[in-house]
């Protein structure tokens, strides 16, 4: 199974999206016997490296949101002691 083909929702993916949804209009019994098992092989490896890369940059912004976060705890703890 894949996700939802959205071209939006998958823009690294979507010349590969249109070529599979053509594949499928061009072979509505096709498709059933393996027409368009290229297209769908190429779909998934896109659809891991699009997820890695989302994987990575929220990755990144986590660390960034627990800096910002430890630096507040750090500047209160420090404001309670001063008082």
């Amino acid at each position: 199974m894949h996700p939802p083909l959205t071209l939006h929702r998958h823009p690294m993916c979507a010349e590969i999206i249109e070529l599979f949804q053509k594949c499928h209009n061009d072979h509505p019994y096709g498709k059933f016997f393996g027409e368009c098992t290229d297209l769908k092989i190429k779909l998934d490896k896109c659809f891991r490296q699009e997820k890695a890369v989302k994987r990575k940059a929220n990755f990144e912004e986590s660390k960034k949101f627990k800096e910002r976060l430890q630096a507040s705890r750090k500047e209160t703890a420090e404001t309670e002691n001063i008082m």
